[in-house]
């Protein structure tokens, strides 16, 4: 299950939960993003010990210049309230996989 997460709420679903989370940022009008959607979606059925969210870029565009996003889509990966990866592009499956390892 992959989670919608706003500025409003992010702190409480991202930075507070104990545990990994990666948190896809993206908007409907790019391309690679609708093509890495479905990707999380299946990634997110498949792992259990890591909480899937997704910020969309212009509804929250504070947290996008917060995290300093430049190009969609990205993919950060936070670990007890931290940032400890992070993707800019469109990546396959298994480097979603290796991603949040």
């Amino acid at each position: 299950m992959v989670f919608n997460v706003t500025t409003e709420d992010f702190d409480k679903e991202v930075l507070s939960f104990d545990g990994k989370v990666l948190v896809d940022f993206w908007a409907e009008w790019c391309g690679p993003c609708m093509m890495l959607g479905p990707v999380i979606e299946e990634v997110s059925e498949e792992i259990d010990d890591v909480k899937f969210c997704k910020v969309n870029c212009d509804e929250a565009r504070e947290l996008a210049l917060e995290y300093g996003i430049m190009s969609i889509p990205c993919l950060l990966v936070f670990e007890n309230g931290e940032l400890v990866n992070q993707s800019i592009g469109y990546i396959d499956k298994d480097s979603v996989i290796n991603l949040v390892k």
